[in-house]
């Protein structure tokens, strides 16, 4: 996976571990310094192993091969604080998948905003029979985004990110909106089909 490096120097230099004749040849010299341009990359490389699976310290150019490895795919559009970051916190957010904690944060990593998870589910206690059920029947969760600028964001990937993370039977709608530009609490209700007024939102009912 490592190419040359222009410049770097090989941490065991084969010339110097030659017999003498082969020292005082320029011609061998001027050969082996050749190799060791070769093998410098291949000798860092198995003496720093370790941090090539390390997402916070491997190459940029290994971190989007070491991603395949926990099944994550990068942006190549991102930071690469971000992608570090979505590489690191892999294995994390499968163990999260299904959750609304797991959707919120596998969310803000792919678009870098907040994220809030509306759910439409309730408890409640009643000390009377027959009380009425808090909630809906049918399940709904709405994802809104808050972005900088919501057109920067993919909605389309959003979507998709959101439709395979939540359980199958639960609807969902996807809401981007500007960071700070829409306030108060949205209700998740299933009949609610309309599409956000807000300026820069992008959202509809998906099952």
């Amino acid at each position: 996976m490592r190419g040359t490096v222009v410049g770097m120097a090989s941490p065991r230099p084969m010339g110097p571990a030659m017999p003498a004749l082969y020292q005082e040849d320029p011609f061998a010299l001027g050969f082996l310094d050749a190799l060791d341009t070769v093998l410098a990359p291949v000798m860092g490389t198995l003496d720093n192993l370790d941090t090539y699976f390390d997402p916070y310290l491997t190459p940029d150019d290994f971190l989007a091969w070491l991603a395949t490895w926990v099944g994550m795919t990068v942006d190549d559009s991102w930071t690469i604080e971000r992608r570090r970051e979505a590489v690191a916190r892999a294995v994390e957010l499968y163990r999260l998948r299904g959750t609304a904690t797991g959707l919120q944060e596998q969310i803000e990593i792919h678009t870098g905003g907040t994220v809030e998870i509306i759910e439409n589910g309730g408890t409640a206690w009643s000390i009377d029979p027959g009380g009425e059920l808090p909630g809906s029947a049918k399940p709904l969760v709405v994802v809104r985004v808050q972005v900088d600028d919501p057109k920067s964001v993919d909605a389309g990937r959003v979507e998709a990110l959101v439709a395979a993370a939540k359980p199958a039977h639960v609807e969902h709608r996807v809401e981007i909106v500007k960071l700070g530009g829409k306030k108060g609490s949205a209700k998740a209700d299933p009949a609610a089909d309309t599409p956000p007024d807000s300026e820069g939102d992008a959202g509809a009912p998906s099952a």
